[in-house]
């Protein structure tokens, strides 16, 4: 048997055999790029590709957030603070609905009290007009996903103070924290993303010269890494993050927590890509181009660099909830990202209270979406991890 898998195997490598012989539509594996067998060995890892799923959704929604949150960022209704979630309901007779509520103050605890409006329902329907918007900043529009069915309060089929629909719940000032984990979703991914591409730059470039130079400049280089590595994450972010000032404009705060994030995320990549270089540069290809003429930069970028992409991906997949975590902390304490700026940590300071939460645990909603994200990088680095080395399993 154990002979019969090393032939099989060995044919398959030379291109003798097919990767799916016997069902008649087998390609022969001599015939595949790189890419298209790291595409392959992918597609096999199931949780990977529904994380990769999950991942497209979330960043989608947050690209049109405006279209897929109920309300406005600012919007509120003080009349519903601390409302609770209102699950949408579905029958013949009212099709989606929530029932009507309204808020009344318990006399002896003064703790507010939403009670059930008998007979008074608030109609939901999708593609629903709310409050006017502006797509990128390009045209206006105000039709929203899914919200209030506002064509009903205009027959006056419900008052317009009780026409409100919190899915997940109000915060205290009575913002609907559904549509603002949405507008949230925008700035914690695009953080975790533009600090990515930051250290890619930063670990790639920082890297590929200690790899390729190596003596003198590899050992200060990895020494320099040593020390960055030496000091506690978090502490060092909090202290990076504390000397910004607090009346920073919010988009140059929020380059600066990017920055924050992305200095002191680089090493593990400039790591990865010393190694690989060390074992690359004196292969036949890097050597060949130098006698050719080649300049170093162009060796270093052009030949060795893409040898191992993939390799780079994963790396910078599994590095991107790192990102995320980290705004979240900072923003959490305080010293990321503030009000009025809307971010999955900004909402969380309102859990910072035991009791809030003990009252009120709809405000811990921010951490659910939090965990998928991480959760989908994860599974989707590892799957790509394994794809990363398709000869593997052969």
């Amino acid at each position: 048997m154990s002979t019969f898998l090393q032939t099989r195997a060995r044919e398959v490598r030379e291109g003798k055999a097919s990767i799916n012989q016997g069902d008649g539509g087998g390609v022969a594996i001599g015939e595949l790029s790189q890419w298209q067998l790291v595409r392959r060995r992918f597609k096999r890892h199931k949780l990977a590709v529904f994380s990769l799923f999950v991942l497209v959704v979330l960043y989608v929604v947050a690209a049109f957030c405006e279209f897929f949150s109920p309300y406005v960022r600012e919007w509120r209704n003080l009349d519903y603070m601390h409302a609770p979630p209102q699950l949408p309901m579905f029958n013949f007779e009212h099709g989606w609905h929530v029932d009507a509520v309204e808020m009344n103050l318990d006399p002896i605890t003064f703790r507010k009290v939403y009670t059930k409006v008998e007979g008074e329902v608030v109609p939901l329907s999708f593609f629903v007009k709310g409050e006017p918007y502006r797509v990128w900043g390009l045209f206006e529009t105000q039709r929203r996903f899914f919200g209030v069915d506002h064509r009903a309060v205009e027959r006056g089929e419900i008052a317009p103070e009780k026409a409100v629909f919190y899915f997940l719940g109000a915060d205290k000032y009575g913002h609907d924290i559904f549509s603002r984990l949405i507008y949230g979703s925008r700035i914690s991914l695009s953080i975790g993303m533009l600090a990515i591409v930051i250290t890619s730059i930063l670990g790639i470039i920082i890297g590929g010269i200690s790899g390729y130079m190596g003596g003198a400049v590899d050992d200060f280089i990895q020494r320099a890494i040593e020390v960055v590595n030496a000091f506690p994450q978090l502490p060092l972010w909090l202290a990076l993050a504390a000397i910004m000032p607090a009346d920073w404009p919010m988009v140059v705060m929020y380059m600066g927590i990017t920055l924050v994030l992305s200095l002191l995320g680089w090493t593990g990549l400039a790591r990865v890509v010393r190694g690989k270089i060390l074992a690359l540069r004196e292969e036949d290809y890097a050597v060949a181009a130098r006698l050719l003429g080649a300049s170093h930069g162009r060796v270093l970028f052009r030949h060795l660099v893409p040898g191992f992409t993939s390799h780079i991906i994963v790396v910078l997949t599994l590095s991107v909830p790192a990102m995320i975590l980290g705004e979240t902390a900072l923003s959490f304490l305080g010293l990321g990202l503030r009000p009025p700026v809307v971010s999955w940590g900004v909402m969380l300071q309102d859990t910072m209270q035991l009791q809030a939460v003990a009252n009120y645990p709809w405000l811990l909603m921010p951490v659910l979406p939090i965990v998928v994200t991480v959760l989908a990088f994860n599974f989707l680095g590892d799957g790509m991890r394994d794809a990363a080395d398709p000869y593997a399993s052969l």
